[in-house]
Order: C-alpha cells, then sequence, then structure tokens
C-alpha cells in the first residue's frame, strides 16, 4: 500500500448549510467551540469560560433542553440565549420494543434522513448501540446495513445526541439538588451501529469527549468501545484522541475470505491490521481488544480457521477476547448461521487455547435490532438476492 492511499472513500457529500436566520444547536460543540460562539455573540471574554462550564451541565448533566430553566444564569442571558440558539437531538421517529426487552429507535436528523439505535438492557448493564453515519459506505457482505449506500456522515451534534434521546426515554436525567442514582440504566456506549466510525472520526470523538467529560454525561472511558472494520491509519488516533476501548470486526481468518466478507481488507489486510492492534493498548492501556465473529456456515467456522484466529493474535501478542456472533440473517442474506455444534466447536477451540470466547446472544430479533440488521427506512431500497450475492462475490 502506498502512503498515498486515501483513508476514506471518494464519497460526494453535499454541504448541509442552516437556513437564514436559523437559531444554532448548542449541542455536539466542544467546549472551546462553544465559548467562541458566546463570544462571538456578546459573552464577555472574561466570563464566556464560566458560562460555557453552566451551560455545560445543564444540557449534559440536566438534561435540559429550556435555556430558561438554567437558573444560575441572569434571565436577560436566559433570553439572550433562547433568541440565539437551541438545545435539540435527533427525533424519535418510532420505538419498537423486543420481547428480550431490546428497544430499537428511528430517529430523524437534519436534512429528514433517519438512523437506527439500539438499546440492549442486561443485568449488570444497559448497552446503547449509536450509529456514526446515514448508512455506510463498507458494503461487507454479511451486514444489512452494508446494502445501504452511505449518505452522509453524523455530525457530533447527531452522535451525542442519541446518548441523550435514549436517556430522554428511559427517564434518566437527574433532577438537580437530589441524590445521582448510581445505578445507570445507560451505562455503556457501543459505535457498532450504522456506519464506519473511524470514516467519521472528527465527529466520532468530538462526541464521545462530550459523553466522557466528568461535568456531564460523565461516563467513563473503559464504558465506551468504538468498533471499526479496520480503518488502520485511524486507529492510532483512536488510542490517542479518544482512549475508550476498541473492538475490531475481524470474521476471516485468510485474506481470500476477508476480502468478500470485509472489503475494506482490499486496502490494509489482515497483516496491517494485526499490526495496528498490536500497538493499540500500548498506546491507550485500553486492555484486551475485543475481535467479532461472525459466525457463517461453510464460510469462515472451521476448525482450521478457529486455530488460524489464535495463531494470528498469539504471534502479534495482543491482549485480546474473541466475540462469537451468530449470524442474525435478514431478508435477502446471502449466509446462513453456523450450526449451534459448530459454534460451541469454534468457541471451545478458542477457550482452551487462553482466550475468553463469549458467544453473543442474539437480542432484538424479532424488531430486527441486532448485530448487523439494521438499516434506515429512509434508504430502505431493496436489492435481491442475486444482486446481494453478485456483489458479495458469491455464486449464485
Amino acid at each position: 500500500m502506498t502512503a498515498s492511499a486515501p483513508i476514506t472513500q471518494d464519497v460526494h457529500t453535499i454541504p448541509r448549510k442552516m437556513p437564514e436566520g436559523d437559531k444554532i444547536n448548542l449541542v455536539g460543540l466542544t467546549r472551546d467551540a462553544m465559548r467562541a460562539l458566546l463570544i462571538e455573540n456578546g459573552t464577555p471574554e472574561k466570563q464566556a469560560k464560566m458560562r460555557v462550564g453552566q451551560i455545560w451541565q445543564w444540557i449534559y448533566q440536566w438534561g435540559k433542553r429550556d435555556f430558561h430553566e438554567m437558573t444560575n444564569l441572569s434571565k436577560a442571558f436566559r433570553a439572550d440565549l433562547d433568541e440565539k440558539f437551541v438545545i435539540e437531538v435527533p427525533e424519535v421517529v418510532s420505538k419498537q420494543v423486543s420481547s428480550d426487552g431490546t428497544r430499537k429507535y428511528l430517529v430523524k436528523i437534519a436534512g429528514g434522513h433517519e438512523v437506527e439505535v439500539v438499546y440492549i438492557p442486561e443485568e449488570d448493564r444497559g448497552t446503547l448501540c449509536v450509529s456514526s453515519q446515514v448508512g455506510c459506505t463498507l458494503t461487507c457482505s454479511f451486514c444489512h446495513t452494508g446494502t445501504q449506500k452511505l449518505v452522509r456522515n453524523l455530525t457530533a451534534g447527531e452522535i451525542v445526541g442519541q446518548v441523550m434521546m435514549a436517556r430522554d426515554d428511559l427517564d434518566e436525567w437527574p433532577i438537580p439538588g437530589e441524590p445521582t442514582n448510581q445505578a445507570r440504566l445507560l451505562s455503556n456506549i457501543v459505535l457498532m451501529g450504522m456506519g464506519e466510525p473511524l470514516y467519521n472520526f472528527d465527529n466520532v470523538r468530538d462526541a464521545m469527549k462530550i459523553a466522557m467529560d466528568p461535568e456531564g454525561i460523565s461516563l467513563s472511558r473503559r464504558r465506551i468501545t468504538l468498533s471499526t472494520s479496520g480503518v488502520v491509519p485511524e486507529i492510532a488516533r483512536t488510542a490517542d484522541e479518544i482512549g475508550c476501548l476498541l473492538a475490531i470486526s475481524f470474521h476471516a481468518t485468510t485474506d481470500d475470505v476477508r476480502d468478500m466478507l470485509v472489503p475494506i481488507n482490499k486496502r490494509w489486510n489482515i497483516e496491517e491490521l494485526l499490526a495496528a492492534l498490536a500497538a493499540y493498548p500500548k498506546v491507550s492501556n485500553s486492555e484486551r481488544i475485543t475481535f467479532e465473529y461472525v459466525m457463517l456456515d461453510g464460510v469462515n467456522d472451521s476448525d482450521e480457521d478457529a486455530h488460524r484466529l489464535i495463531g494470528h493474535i498469539k504471534r502479534h501478542n495482543i491482549p485480546a477476547k474473541i466475540n462469537l456472533i451468530p449470524f442474525n440473517e435478514w431478508p435477502g442474506a446471502p449466509y446462513k448461521r453456523s450450526s449451534n455444534n459448530r459454534i460451541r466447536a469454534f468457541s471451545n477451540i478458542v477457550h482452551d487455547a487462553g482466550f475468553a470466547s463469549p458467544v453473543r446472544k442474539p437480542r432484538g430479533e424479532d424488531i430486527m435490532a441486532a448485530c448487523g440488521q439494521l438499516k434506515s427506512a429512509t434508504e430502505r431500497a431493496r436489492k435481491s438476492r442475486k444482486q446481494i450475492e453478485a456483489e458479495a462475490g458469491l455464486k449464485g
């Protein structure tokens, strides 16, 4: 690979301009950007940092959307804020609740586009699966989202706004002056929804910095996991600039198979990816890297694959756990789920080699909310099985 190879694919995105006279949304701005905006709109420079801190807490710690409720600000300043700015998050178009308690939200963002967000409750945690793009550019052949073309990147406000929307729905914002419940319903974030997070690095970074800010939503970096298909040049930046946990959509043990399942492998192959992963924990001290491995019948689920996977990880000395994912089928999918016996045999080989090998329990399958099934209604262009198989490199 040459050094000049582009990090992202050539995707034309139409710049979005705010209509003349529209108020500016404060959600998603960094502290520095909010400070500059307040100064630009008349806040004395000496006061700006303090004002940012006050507004920040009202938005991200208490979940307030009305400037007039920000009672430690003067009435005149609140009125000025209300005249120039808004506090807006993505609008919930629909909500589906699975028999297992999983919630899938379809939310509308600027321009009328829609993305899907999933909340997964468990005994010891509540995980929100967040989207970073409308659609996806990677066309992974086993993923429903990959059959949808990339429309655009989400802004930092639209990404962190998904977290705020979910806290609204869970009624989880603390009340000023009252004791805070430490057992959070929304305790973890996974960037595993629609899109490739590292193809939208700056916005993902800014959104996660807001989510981790101790004076706001205040989630530990160890409560946030970013999943990438393998955008190698951005992996080191993730360690340096975000420092969250890392998951890799690995899914194959040879380049030939991974080229078919995860086409980004044609740009950065398995060896290049493993080298980048080996360096990650040393930089961010982020503990183990999670290898996500979807189990596809007759494609990547052999004993030989299990041994090769172990060999890759050991050869590069990567602290890792292997998360085995039974394939979640969707209409027209070109693959089938591996049998329970095959998954169990694969898991046993990995476990016996000294690696954690949990088999992910499918969640929300009855509402198409499981891993790899997300796809927004706005761009739901149906493709035939033959089309999908052709794009996946399979014989019809």
